[in-house]
């Protein structure tokens, strides 16, 4: 026998690292799509056909398209305050614009002019084929009287605004004008009957609110043509009885008062740069010479050339003091002198002071002059301002009245100008034309739609099919959810690949005795290549004349069809092969490959026979058949399982033959695989492809550890190679078809 010691974690584990990788997460959805493929593609399909229906029942539309503008500087020809000024409009306006041209007024109007009411488009069910026959439909099952005129014209105004499309260009003050319909003329012509609409209803709200306000104007200007020609006699009546001269525009003892007081004011300044002059004299004169600046100031040609001198002399002065002393003769000649200058300075500058003091005195005498001039005039004003009081509120009612006249004579007169020459705000730039092509169904538009919704469905279809199989249909399944080694995949077997093809063998399914020998019939096909790899399986994981037990979770689902198959391939390579069947409650593999035994595995435990009455052995491939015998009315197959007997029988199998293999009932439906972990060397647990239930297998085994613990591998049975290769390439028909395929065996 073949040993291998090398663990399978240790084998796998660079693929275990590589889980989890982008480039792994990205290989398992393609796996999903490559899985799903079929599902995807008939629903692309469906959805595809479905808009190729609707592009070929549905009415083509044509859509036309006008804009208008909002201009409001056509109006300022009789505006003579704004005639250049460039008004401006805002958003909100133009948004009112477009909520008018939205409004039901200018639908209603079109609808009118049009007689859309008489338009099948417009008060039937719908354009073209599937519009209809939904209208043919209904009047088949309505059989109510015919609608009112209100009821036909709201149903038209209904699918009016539904075809209708109005909304501002950006942010300009230009708005777009669409209408679609089932004929392009008649597309433009409701296009540009909207936008006359408008404008109409426009001029019409122009003229009647001018209109309004000329009548009221005529009544108004009447009452205050009356009320200022009556102000203003008013305050010529009160000027002649309280003698008020006007001159230019104000009252003689008002021009007089502002004449004494503008004097009173220059008086005031002129006192007070007079009083400025003689201080500063007075600080002058304390100082002994004034320096260059204050002589400057003064103008006076006499102290400047006297300082000139003085400070000549000083210096020379100085620099003698310096030289030959203070007591020389010329030093205190030159200081003589100096004094001298100094007094004449003095003197000059004691006249210039008598001076100002003149000049301040005069100003004095002229500011009190006027003041009192100012007194006697104040006292003479105060006697009529009570009249000035009065005369000035009726001259101001006066003059309010004449400018409300004057306004709303000059309003007045724009309005009826206005009537005469209506104008809108709002002009065509460009009117609708026929279009040319439709703007519905867009054929490109559908099909792409269709596309993409059938992807998206199609993908999420195939995503709740992937989370819905709970089946077992990979190896990868089997290995990260029962932790056991997928050691086979065998296909299913058609009636049309069996010997006589007939449709009595795909009815008998697995009891058929052609299927049970097929390994030795077809010795080249996928079927016996995938039953020697669970062979390879038992040679690298057992020991000398292994006992290897074949089950499965559920019945039906091919445990004696392998277990056949294997001990027929193992004994036609030339080993000694017993297969036992063990499955007392249902021993269909005895029906099946030894109809007419008599005594069997029951009889030898119990000792009421010896083994080799009760072995069957084929001529062909000398595989020893031990079957179950008589278990008609057996209760506890269990305890006869478990009994001593049974441990004798497959030890003394075990010593006579290479390989024992048995086949045992399923776990779910009774408990006799548990009782055998003491005398089996190994399990193969036997998995019906796509059909069994990943839960039920999970929980059968989660409760039976003992045979986990002994678990060889599983075999994943009557698996479909054309959705397998879906799943795992690997384990497609076509690599295998490729390499017999000049043998002529492959399946």
């Amino acid at each position: 026998m073949l040993q291998v010691n090398k663990p399978t974690s240790e084998i796998n584990r660079h693929f275990v690292e590589a889980d989890g990788s982008p480039a792994q997460v990205l290989m398992s959805y393609l796996e999903l799509v490559r899985r799903q493929f079929p599902t995807i593609v008939a629903i692309v399909s469906a959805c595809v056909i479905l808009g190729l229906l609707y592009l070929f029942t549905a009415a083509p539309q044509f859509t036309s398209n006008a804009t208008m503008v909002i201009d409001t500087r056509k109006v300022q020809l009789f505006q003579q305050q704004s005639m250049l000024s460039d008004l401006s409009i805002d958003s909100a306006t133009v948004e009112t614009q477009v909520e008018i041209l939205k409004s039901e007024n200018i639908s209603l109007a079109v609808i009118r002019d049009l007689h859309l009411i008489d338009d099948p488009e417009f008060t039937g069910r719908g354009s073209g084929l599937l519009g209809s026959v939904i209208d043919i439909m209904s009047n088949l099952l309505s059989r109510r009287e015919p609608p009112s005129e209100f009821e036909s014209i709201r149903k038209a105004l209904e699918r009016f605004e539904k075809n209708r499309t109005i909304k501002r260009l950006g942010m300009t003050y230009v708005m777009g004008i669409g209408f679609t319909s089932n004929q392009p003329q008649k597309a433009a012509k409701i296009a540009n009957a909207i936008a006359d609409a408008y404008i109409v209803d426009q001029l019409e709200a122009k003229y009647q609110a001018t209109r309004r306000a000329s009548v009221w104007l005529q009544d108004r200007i009447k009452e205050l043509r009356t009320q200022a020609s009556a102000a203003q006699r008013a305050v010529v009546d009160f000027k002649t009885a309280n003698n008020i001269v006007d001159t230019g525009g104000r009252l003689m003892n008002e021009q007089q008062l502002a004449e004494v007081n503008s004097q009173l004011i220059l008086a005031h300044a002129a006192t007070a740069e007079a009083k400025a002059r003689l201080d500063r004299m007075n600080d002058i004169l304390k100082q002994e010479i004034p320096d260059a600046n204050v002589a400057d100031a003064l103008k006076n040609d006499t102290i400047v050339k006297l300082r000139g001198q003085y400070v000549d002399m000083a210096s020379k002065e100085s620099i003698w003091s310096m030289k030959y002393g203070s007591d020389h003769l010329a030093a205190v000649n030159l200081r003589r002198q100096m004094a001298e200058i100094k007094k004449n300075v003095q003197d000059e500058l004691r006249r210039i002071q008598e001076s100002y003091k003149s000049d301040y005195d005069i100003a004095v005498t002229r500011q009190e002059s006027i003041k009192s001039s100012l007194n006697n005039v104040v006292s003479e004003s105060q006697l009529t301002n009570q009249a000035q009081v009065q005369l000035r509120e009726l001259e101001s009612n006066a003059q309010s009245y004449q400018a409300m006249y004057d306004n709303f004579l000059q309003r007045y007169m724009e309005s009826v100008q206005q009537q005469s020459f209506p104008i809108t705000e709002a002009r065509v730039i460009s009117a609708a034309s026929t279009p040319l092509t439709k703007s519905a169904p867009k054929t490109l538009m559908v099909l792409l739609v269709s596309i993409l919704a059938g992807l998206i469905l199609g993908v999420g279809a195939a995503t709740a099919r992937e989370f819905r199989d709970r089946a077992f249909r990979t190896t990868g399944q089997v290995q990260d959810l029962l932790g056991a080694s997928c050691i086979g995949i065998l296909p299913v077997i058609r009636s049309g690949q069996l010997v006589d093809g007939s449709k009595s063998a795909k009815d008998k399914g697995a009891s058929q005795p052609e299927l049970l020998r097929y390994v030795v019939v077809h010795p080249l096909s996928r079927f016996t290549e995938a039953v020697r790899s669970v062979k390879v399986a038992v040679d690298l994981n057992s020991r000398e004349n292994p006992v290897i037990a074949v089950t499965s979770t559920l019945p039906n689902e091919g445990k004696s069809t392998l277990s056949t198959n294997l001990a027929q391939l193992v004994a036609h390579s030339g080993a000694r092969v017993v297969l036992v069947d063990a499955d007392l409650r249902n021993p269909s593999l005895s029906r099946a490959v030894t109809p007419g035994a008599q005594v069997g595995l029951l009889d030898v435990v119990m000792q009421k026979a010896r083994l080799e009455d009760a072995l069957i052995i084929d001529p062909e491939t000398r595989l020893a058949v031990l079957p179950a015998g008589i278990t008609s009315g057996l209760l506890h197959s269990n305890e006869i399982l478990a009994s001593k007997g049974m441990h004798d029988v497959v030890a003394l199998l075990r010593e006579r033959f290479d390989y024992v293999f048995i086949d045992m009932p399923p776990m779910a439906p009774v408990v006799d695989v548990r009782v055998s972990s003491s005398f089996v060397d190994s399990y193969v647990f036997v998995i019906e492809w796509g059909k069994t239930k990943m839960d039920v297998v999970k929980h059968n085994l989660h409760n039976s550890p003992e045979i986990h613990s002994k678990l060889l591998g599983v075999v994943l049975n009557k698996a479909d190679t054309r959705l397998l290769a879906r799943y795992e390439s690997y384990h497609g028909r076509y690599y295998y078809q490729k390499y017999y395929a000049r043998y002529g065996y492959a399946d």
